[in-house]
């Protein structure tokens, strides 16, 4: 079984950050951002042997890493830039985390690329696909995917029919991946922790500190949580805060870094009923690619690609950015969508790598999506790249900031499973007893199996411990009640907005943002957190008003007004000491 993360093992980690202050304790690796980037590279670190702790201001993954369009994909757009080298890392990365790393998270999913001219642009587009799948099978190994096809009118309405007719004269079929982007970085955490990492979440480094020479040499950090202030010592500092890069550049005092800015696409969910279809659509549009993705009991459509220059921590859907999703989905449906089929939206911001580096910055190494430098000797700055390609990024990060011993400890990331992926194939057997013995349908299992995988056999256990657990909740059916205490007790979530947010994430899939299960949520996790009822009331009301000014922030026209209302809500109940779990 995996370790845990919970209240109690963050503390433990508080501890191990506060004693790192002791020479013979001092960390190898401080990691400073839990989203994809940085909980990859705690792994990195950790698996080298490297002492290792990451930290992170808010939630595992609550910037960029889990408002992303859930796709693991190689880039078809950057075929049209004839970057082949990129598009074959990506695909390899993708193909690696279907069949090794994360096979439970990352799922298959054929996509329509439709055909608007007969003869130039089927062969246009086939030939571009085609590469796309021979850049694939360059990979070792057998395919991940199947190989793309092309069809006809009649073929799409089988597959597609609410794909309006003069949408298209043909499309070719082709296949990627999509992936519950914050289960994979809390996975990705808690996978670091059980080779022996430290994680800290809703702990905020407030100052880089440095050595008589100027070299980084660790942080103060703010365990948010109680407001204690920490010293921590390291011998290498990094950087993976996404939008934040600048923010926390500054932080060591130096002028030098990259330069990176934030820009917000949005998504809007309808329910699965509403479209008819059984795969996903690519388009393109003329600000961006607009995707309809099959996922779960809905479709994810988006996205936008807008700057952003408000607080990075509200970015929200305004009026304007639904409209044009909408727009845009409608130009293809035969049955248009209306503001009434949206069940819900997100926003998220995209941390764009601007050229070149700022004055001062000793060194850098640079790819087309992402870039490694160093500011000042014993900082490490990462930024830019997706989603998909976190694990080279994590390993250029860590190469970068040990130099030379990267050549004796070199990353061996590519051969780590996931907690969950171990033992797949045998608990996907074992999981038929357990749906006949708790009466849980078909979809259930489905469901359980791809956010959990093997570690499923950690939610039957709860659930002979105590039988209410097995239960679905009875305002959000489509999760146990298990799953909401195994996210407390196995997951690191602390208050209700990480519940519903990330460990679930029912403030998108269910219209009420979740509200109706509240209580029932909030009743599960009260004893593990050691909330009483003063306590629980204000993290049911905390939610509650962070879910009306989201709804309030989409009425909006405009970046400055949503964020405005958005910000009237605080992210989570007023703190209380943790008692752990």
């Amino acid at each position: 079984m995996a370790s845990r993360l919970t209240a109690e093992s963050r503390t433990r980690a508080l501890a191990a950050l506060e004693s790192s202050q002791e020479p013979a304790t001092e960390l190898d690796v401080l990691v400073v951002g839990g989203g994809v980037t940085g909980a990859g590279i705690a792994l990195d670190a950790v698996t080298r042997g490297l002492s290792t702790a990451i930290v992170e201001a808010q939630d595992w993954s609550a910037g960029t890493s889990s408002w992303s369009s859930k796709l693991v994909h190689g880039g078809l757009r950057y075929l049209q830039m004839l970057d082949f080298s990129l598009v074959h890392e990506a695909l390899t990365e993708r193909d690696l985390l279907l069949k090794q790393i994360a096979p439970h998270l990352v799922k298959p999913v054929p996509f329509l690329y439709p055909l608007e001219h007969r003869v130039w642009e089927r062969a246009y587009v086939g030939a571009g696909i085609a590469l796309y799948d021979t850049l694939a099978a360059i990979a070792p190994g057998r395919r991940a995917m199947p190989l793309h096809r092309h069809l006809g009118r009649r073929q799409i309405a089988q597959k597609f029919p609410d794909l309006a007719h003069e949408a298209a004269i043909g499309a070719v079929q082709y296949w990627d991946a999509s992936v519950d982007d914050s289960r994979l970085v809390s996975t990705l955490v808690r996978t670091a922790v059980d080779y022996g990492a430290h994680a800290a979440s809703r702990t905020q480094v407030v100052a880089l500190t440095k050595s008589g020479t100027g070299a980084v040499n660790g942080a103060v950090v703010v365990d948010l949580e109680t407001g204690r202030e920490i010293s921590v010592r390291a011998r290498h500092v990094i950087n993976a805060t996404g939008v934040w890069t600048e923010d926390t550049e500054a932080l060591a005092g130096d002028e030098g870094g990259l330069r990176v800015l934030a820009s917000k696409g949005i998504h809007i969910v309808v329910p699965r009923e509403r479209i008819k279809g059984t795969v996903g659509l690519i388009l393109q549009t003329e600000k961006s690619v607009l995707f309809i993705i099959p996922w779960s009991r809905y479709w994810i459509i988006g996205t936008t690609d807008t700057p952003w220059e408000q607080d990075p921590v509200h970015p929200v859907a305004t009026a304007a950015d639904i409209d044009y999703v909408l727009d845009h989905a409608n130009a293809v449906l035969a049955h248009p969508l209306t503001r009434e089929d949206i069940i819900g939206t997100y926003a998220g911001l995209r941390p764009l790598l601007q050229p070149g580096t700022k004055e001062g910055t000793g060194s850098s190494k640079v790819s087309r999506e992402h870039t490694v430098a160093s500011p000042a000797p014993g900082l490490t700055v990462i930024a830019g790249g997706k989603l998909t390609t976190y694990r080279v990024m994590a390993k250029d990060a860590v190469d970068f900031a040990i130099g030379q011993r990267a050549h004796a400890l070199p990353s061996v990331t590519h051969q780590i499973p996931l907690v969950g992926a171990v033992g797949l194939s045998a608990v996907r057997r074992q999981a038929r007893a357990w749906s006949q013995r708790y009466r849980w349908s078909p979809a259930m299992l489905d469901h359980l199996l791809h956010r959990y995988g093997s570690a499923l056999r950690e939610l039957v256990t709860l659930c002979e411990e105590d039988l209410s657990l097995a239960r679905p909740l009875e305002h959000a059916p489509a999760y146990l009640r298990a799953e909401i205490h195994y996210a407390v007790s196995h997951e690191g979530a602390l208050h209700l907005e990480d519940l519903l947010l990330r460990r679930t994430r029912l403030v998108y899939e269910v219209a009420d943002k979740g509200r109706a299960a509240l209580d029932e949520i909030a009743e599960v996790v009260a004893p593990l957190l050691g909330w009483d009822e003063e306590q629980k009331q204000a993290e049911i009301e905390a939610y509650r008003a962070r879910a009306d000014a989201e709804d309030d922030a989409a009425r909006q026209p405009d970046d400055g007004s949503a964020e405005q209302a958005r910000a009237q809500a605080p992210d989570v109940a007023p703190m209380q000491p943790l008692r752990g779990s």
